[in-house]
């Protein structure tokens, strides 16, 4: 029997960045169209995070578009 990859429902796939206002820590949330999620906390890291996706396409999958 083959394992199969979670698949999730109702939550759609994208990034998401929130608390970007003056003296907040700002959180980004990137959830990729295999499932992945990956969180970024502080700026350098959210900035990091936000520059490498790519929308459609799923790193995770040797750069095959995402599913």
């Amino acid at each position: 029997m083959s394992e199969q990859p979670a698949r999730i429902q109702g939550i759609p796939a994208g990034l998401t960045l929130r608390r970007l206002d003056r003296d907040q820590t700002p959180v980004a949330d990137w959830l990729c169209g295999c499932g992945r999620h990956e969180r970024a906390t502080g700026g350098p890291a959210v900035a990091r995070l936000a520059s490498a996706v790519i929308v459609g396409v799923c790193p995770h999958r040797e750069g095959r578009p995402a599913a």
